[in-house]
């Protein structure tokens, strides 16, 4: 567990849960460690990265 604040929000700012989360919101969104379209970007990256890897991984151990 991280108690120190700054490396916490800065992990909270790249962690694809709260990105997801974030875009969602509506109100309160100053209180957010990251702003919706940065919400939106962070998992746009997690879901191209995910894909990335998908295809990387079956190119290489496909038959």
């Amino acid at each position: 567990m991280i108690t120190d604040p700054g490396p916490h929000r800065f992990l909270q700012q790249i962690a694809p849960m709260t990105a997801g989360l974030s875009v969602q919101t509506t109100v309160g969104v100053e209180r957010l460690p990251i702003g919706p379209w940065e919400g939106l970007g962070v998992a746009a990256l997690w879901a191209a990265g995910a894909l990335t890897a998908g295809g990387a991984t079956l190119r290489l151990r496909d038959v």
